[in-house]
């Protein structure tokens, strides 16, 4: 089985260096341009099911790389991006907000250790039901961290930061062999 994820394309918030956890914001014009340049980066990847987070931003992502192919599309509320709570919008420093070694207390935030659990019972999930297929996840940044500390495990020093995909990067990743990704992909 092969996983293959992508982060959606640019919004405006991304530009402005805003969170945008489950707040619905739309690709901007960029966004869909990153988005048709990975259609194209992935036309000729045999993909069996695209996964998609139920946000606007994943949505039309995976719509743009789905045209022409149709691949069924189900959209899982267990991808949907990390809940920022009262950081919604906001201007924050990512590097200390994806510190796993810090353990802050937050009002309504998700934390680094519920996202990661949350991502980690999804993959365990879909690598039962899916064994055989070559998934397609369309997510968020935020997912893509908790993807990769799946796969490569948490760094000494907690930095996670470094594990989140750019918009519309893609990664491949089996899940035969868990403890490296097989390939990695950049679109920019």
């Amino acid at each position: 089985m092969k996983i293959y994820v992508t982060r959606h394309g640019q919004t405006d918030w991304n530009v402005q260096g805003k969170t945008q956890g489950r707040a619905d914001i739309e690709l901007n014009e960029v966004g869909i341009k990153q988005a048709k340049q990975t259609k194209e980066e992935l036309k000729n990847i045999d993909i069996d099911l695209i996964i998609c987070s139920p946000l606007k931003r994943a949505k039309k992502t995976a719509e743009i790389i789905n045209e022409g192919r149709n691949i069924p599309i189900i959209f899982d509320d267990q991808i949907i991006e990390r809940n920022f709570g009262e950081f919604e919008g906001e201007k924050i420093k990512f590097d200390e907000f994806w510190d796993y070694n810090a353990h802050p207390r937050y009002q309504r935030a998700e934390t680094i250790q519920e996202i990661i659990s949350r991502i980690s019972n999804f993959l365990d999930k879909i690598k039962e039901e899916y064994k055989d297929k070559n998934v397609l996840l369309v997510t968020h940044g935020g997912v893509s961290i908790a993807i990769n500390c799946y796969f490569k495990g948490i760094p000494e020093d907690g930095k996670l930061i470094n594990y989140c995909l750019h918009n519309c990067e893609v990664q491949e990743l089996s899940l035969i062999h868990i403890s490296e990704p097989t390939r990695h992909l950049r679109i920019s």
